[in-house]
């Protein structure tokens, strides 16, 4: 059994306290904060030198979770979350419960629920939703691998997981959802 019991007191540490995460996720490695805490989510928006006008995804460890962040979410995305294969983001309406400044100008918000089992543990401990994005200066491509994030990145977060920096799989983006609130969608990245 793997043992990330270091890495999970260390991150839930720097959440409580408004800092900053680098982690991995079920995708790509993450800058990471608490997504309710706006002072935090400003801290993510600085350090990837990126405009608050482009929102940010919200990690969740259970799908019943997005029933706390989005008002009247169509049902019919539970069904549809259970038949894809690859991590897929989902863009809901109404977005309640966080940060303001997570959530986009038009009241959207970007959610993920996780499978990674380091990312779910650590969520189901922190009892709230972390913001996801990528690590990497805003304009920059996503890392692939950790050894290809930013010194910049690096240090400018709180605390640097430990867990999987060797793993040298590929990482690619989820896909990205538009879910309509007459129970359409729109894929935005396939």
């Amino acid at each position: 059994m793997i043992d990330f019991t270091k890495d999970t007191e260390a991150c839930l540490q720097v959440l409580h306290d408004g800092g900053l995460i680098l982690y991995p996720t079920d995708t790509i490695w993450g800058i990471g904060c608490d997504a309710t805490n706006e002072e935090a989510v400003e801290k993510v928006y600085k350090l990837k030198r990126r405009s608050d006008e482009k929102s940010m995804i919200v990690l969740l460890a259970e799908q019943r979770d997005i029933l706390n962040y989005v008002t009247q979410p169509d049902l019919g995305v539970f069904d549809y979350l259970r038949e894809v294969e690859k991590p897929t983001t989902i863009i809901y309406s109404d977005a309640i419960g966080l940060a303001d400044n997570v959530i986009n100008k038009n009241g959207t918000i970007a959610i993920r629920v996780v499978d990674e089992v380091f990312c779910k543990h650590l969520i189901k401990r922190f009892r709230k939703p972390i913001v996801s994005t990528s690590a990497n200066v805003s304009g920059y491509p996503p890392p692939k691998i950790f050894s290809d994030i930013d010194i910049l990145i690096k240090d400018g977060v709180d605390y640097v997981v430990k867990y999987r920096q060797d793993d040298t799989t590929i990482a690619t983006p989820s896909a990205i959802v538009q879910w309509n609130p007459d129970g359409s969608f729109d894929i935005i990245r396939p």
